[in-house]
């Protein structure tokens, strides 16, 4: 799916995809950098491995951002700067944050940015009226893989994203 696409897609409502492995989620990410401007948030939800800091890395390499985009779990917010004039991408970890609060208190421009918040769901009330919640399934079988990280990165996933607010009419 393109870019124009999946423009198209989220303008009539939530939508469905299968992603077939890491690669595919890093595609993903970069076609939906090219629908993202300076004021836009992503909250990403799924389980540990799902592939929410896989797609993250593939938004960063769609905006040109500095990176490596990694996991900002024990730093809890990375902010990436443009290599080419666009907005920073801020990636935030909220695992281990407990309240909307502590979120506020990182002190995020949310209107100068484009923020993704992994584990955000219930804690970005009010900071957007417009936002894409993506949601990450893998499948049952991977769940009980416990030894082996590559057999599970490979399983494809289930990405569902739902648009809201205005901006995404």
């Amino acid at each position: 799916m393109t870019t124009a696409q999946l423009r198209s897609r989220l303008a009539e409502g939530a939508i469905t995809l299968t992603v077939p492995d890491p690669e595919g989620m890093e595609d993903l990410g970069r076609r939906l950098a090219g629908l993202l401007r300076a004021g836009d948030l992503l909250v990403l939800t799924g389980p540990l491995g799902a592939g929410k800091t896989t797609l993250t890395r593939g938004l960063g390499e769609g905006l040109e951002v500095r990176g490596p985009v990694t996991s900002p779990t024990f730093v809890l917010a990375r902010t990436h700067p443009s290599l080419a004039g666009g907005p920073p991408l801020v990636h935030v970890d909220a695992y281990r944050l407990s309240s909307a609060l502590e979120l506020d208190d990182l002190d995020i421009d949310f209107g100068g940015s484009i923020v993704v918040v992994e584990w955000g769901a219930g804690m970005l009330d009010g900071v957007a009226d417009s936002w894409l919640d993506v949601a990450i399934e893998r499948p049952p079988s991977s769940a009980r893989v416990e030894d082996s990280e590559q057999l599970a990165a490979a399983e494809p996933r289930t990405v569902t994203i739902t648009p809201h607010g205005a901006r995404w009419r």
